[in-house]
């Protein structure tokens, strides 16, 4: 008997019962509903931090109290790779293209096995929705995806695609491999890509149509179509459609499905001065208001900071705004790679993308092309997940969780954070999660850094100068749907370092709480410095606005955390 598809699942090994897994992750279902086995595996998901912030519309307001120390104490199944503070951190890279996308150019094969020669453990093929790939790409692409899985077992991939969000920006949407990948996605894409159905245009009638592809596919894993599914807002301000209330709307119908967005977008050669890059802007952030734009945005909003969306790279801005209402949102960075800059490949010749739905193989063209702005995936962007092994379903839980932190171009190779009392002795919580505590009581948040300790893609050692620590106040869900500024949020300490080997350590005191708060970190090779955009005494060293058409990525490298909440018992 059993679910029918275990071929698919040859490297998800972590749970033996897909049933009772589902039904004790959806937490729609109540304990009262559950056997017995499944509340047993529902209190066990809750000790391991794989439930609660991040799946309820409440937030972390609105979650019970966690055993602290009990977040990742779970044995790891390391695929040659080393655990480290209870996981395993696999590099990962959730938006790439292949010659299935209408401006593509690589196999997938080509895609993963760079990939993983640049470190990555995980990967998601994300090639552009639309009425081509809806109706002959999804399906084309998958046994290039299911052989990619078998040459190269050390690399999770998943299949994915960018969709189209109706009255929005372009989003990652991916689910956990088994044998509805296909039709699932398939029927996602046509019945909610905005390109599909027409529904690009900012209404509300497109609007509710987002949500309900998000319903969708919160439903397709409550039945148990798909094992999971997850959905991350792309290069959210690069054209300024995505607004603050469509960003909380995503997040508040769907907390388990729609759970962050590109903190850093791709394209990060893009910048480079010509003759040597395309002379654009870094991640072809290169836009201004359309019909659609919100109209609050600012006009900086259309630029990338350090190579980081004006979203996340303003302290005290719109990421901080959703972060201060206490419910997650995580961030994340890759390559959305494309066509890689500097190769030498071309499309293959008599390529018909429209009628077959995808371009022939690349060929040697013997002239690298200076004009594209893309890396490969890994070599320059990559986002760290804290998994529970090296399994599908792992990662997801761990992107969920918010067990995660990105870097540009090496900057460090590992971070470790804790939230926890202060003085005890205790393993507290980390990246993610919540720690309660009682009214008064003393917290420190622990941070250890590995350093590069050897060379980049680009054949430097990164130098880490300096790691700043934000702070907010968590003051509940947002009066104003539409705002994307938060008063009580500020780099509150910055620490120096100046060294490119070996481990630092630091202890920030954040004192006796007395309100909730939360805590994230941010660090630079300090090359490129300026205030941010609310002001010095908000953030005196923030990343500086990239200049147009000379923005060099490996000299301005930035890393930065997701949050820790910690809240006072009432």
């Amino acid at each position: 008997m059993g679910h029918g598809h275990h071929h698919d699942h040859d490297h998800d090994h972590e749970l033996p019962n897909e049933g009772d897994t589902a039904a004790a992750r959806d937490l729609a279902l109540p304990d009262s509903e559950l056997s017995p086995g499944q509340v047993s595996r529902r209190r066990m998901f809750r000790r391991a931090g794989l439930l609660g912030a991040g799946l309820t519309a409440a937030g972390v307001l609105g979650t019970p109290d966690t055993a602290a120390a009990a977040d990742g104490d779970q044995q790891i199944a390391g695929r040659g790779r080393e655990p480290k503070d209870g996981y395993l951190w696999l590099a990962g890279d959730h938006h790439i293209h292949t010659q299935y996308s209408s401006d593509g150019i690589y196999r997938v094969i080509d895609q993963v096995r760079h990939g993983n020669a640049y470190g990555l453990g995980w990967m998601v093929i994300t090639d552009h929705g639309g009425a081509t790939h809806a109706k002959i790409g999804v399906d084309k692409v998958n046994p290039d995806i299911v052989a990619a899985r078998e040459a190269v077992k050390d690399t999770l991939v998943f299949q994915g695609l960018e969709w189209n969000i109706p009255a929005a920006e372009h989003g990652t949407v991916f689910v956990a491999p088994g044998q509805n990948e296909v039709s699932t996605l398939k029927e996602f894409e046509n019945s909610f890509d905005g390109s599909v159905k027409g529904a690009g245009s900012n209404t509300p009638q497109n609007e509710a149509l987002a949500i309900a592809g998000l319903n969708f596919l919160a439903e397709a894993v409550r039945r148990r179509r798909v094992p999971d599914a997850l959905f991350l807002a792309n290069h959210p301000s690069r054209k300024g459609l995505d607004s603050p209330h469509e960003v909380r709307g995503w997040r508040d119908a769907q907390p388990s499905i729609a759970v962050g967005m590109e903190g850093a977008p791709g394209h990060q050669a893009a910048g480079i001065a010509k003759p040597n890059g395309p002379g654009g802007g870094r991640g072809y952030y290169d836009s201004n208001p359309g019909a659609d734009s919100f109209p609050g945005y600012p006009a900086e909003s259309y630029k990338t900071f350090g190579g980081f969306d004006w979203m996340t790279a303003t302290v005290g801005g719109l990421w901080d705004s959703l972060l201060a209402e206490g419910k997650p949102w995580w961030i994340t960075a890759n390559s959305d790679a494309h066509w890689v800059h500097a190769d030498t490949s071309d499309r293959g010749p008599g390529s018909n993308f429209n009628a077959n739905g995808k371009y022939e193989d690349p060929v040697y063209k013997g002239v690298a092309n200076f004009g594209s702005g893309d890396f490969w995936p890994g070599y320059y962007s990559r986002t760290h997940v804290g998994s529970q092994g090296f399994a599908y379903r792992a990662v997801m839980d761990g992107l969920r969780a918010g067990r995660v932190w990105v870097d540009h171009g090496g900057l460090i190779s590992g971070l470790v954070v804790r939230a926890r009392a202060a003085g005890t002795g205790q393993r507290g919580v980390t990246l993610g999660a919540t720690l309660h505590v009682r009214q008064g009581a003393r917290v420190e948040l622990a941070i250890e850094i590995t350093l590069a300790g050897r060379p980049n893609w680009a054949q430097v050692v990164p130098t880490l100068a300096r790691v700043d620590v934000v702070q907010g106040d968590v003051t509940g869900p947002a009066a104003d749907k539409d705002a994307f500024t938060t008063p009580n949020t500020k780099v509150v300490q910055s620490y120096e370092v100046n060294k490119n080997s070996g481990t630092v350590t630091f202890t920030y005191q954040l004192g006796a709480i007395d309100r909730p708060v939360y805590v994230r970190l941010r660090g630079t090779d300090g090359k490129r410095s300026a205030p941010g955009l609310l002001g010095a005494a908000v953030d005196p060293h923030g990343p500086a606005i990239d200049v147009y058409g000379d923005a060099d990525p490996w000299n301005d490298l930035w890393f930065y955390s997701n949050p820790i909440w910690v809240l006072p018992r009432r």
